[in-house]
């Protein structure tokens, strides 16, 4: 099965892509694809969409997984994360890509193996987990992987729900 794990936003969106296999997960790519400040919100929107259709018609992923939003204290912030999140969501949809959602507490959970885990153990986690010789840069990169490692090992208990 081939993951795409998204963590959403609107200047940057990170992205990791895993092939997993019988509980062995290898780490294909990971990044970000950015959006220039400046540029009207629209213009925005429509180049995340068009980089991430690019992205799924490029690695074929079985599903995707996209951290749910949250936001403490700027909304104008989060409502632009929600409006990318969005996009995200339909880009999947119109491709035929199932989605599934996680909270950055499940993110934790099944990464760290504790929901309040620091972004730092998650991140060194990660790295473990996948064998990887540093952790994946940027944060953003790196917090998608491990929405897309939260779904490889979460994917079994989610069978009986898909049937």
């Amino acid at each position: 099965m081939i993951v795409l794990g998204i963590d959403p936003g609107f200047a940057i969106i990170g992205f990791g892509v895993l092939q997993t296999e019988r509980g062995e997960n290898r780490l294909c790519r990971c990044g970000v694809i950015t959006t220039q400040s400046g540029i009207p919100m629209p213009r925005r929107l429509l180049q995340i969409g068009e980089d991430l259709h690019a992205l799924i018609t490029h690695f074929k992923p079985d599903v995707m997984a996209v951290e749910e939003l949250f936001f403490n204290t700027n909304v104008t912030t989060g409502i632009g994360v929600a409006q990318a999140r969005g996009v995200i969501l339909f880009t999947a949809e119109k491709l035929s890509v199932p989605v599934f959602e996680y909270t950055p507490l499940q993110v934790k959970q099944a990464v760290a193996g504790y929901g309040r885990a620091e972004k730092k153990q998650v991140m060194e986690m990660t790295q473990r987990l996948l064998h990887l010789p540093e952790i994946p840069k940027p944060d953003d990169a790196a917090d998608a992987v491990a929405v897309a490692l939260c779904h490889a090992r979460s994917a079994t208990s989610l069978l009986p729900r898909l049937r």
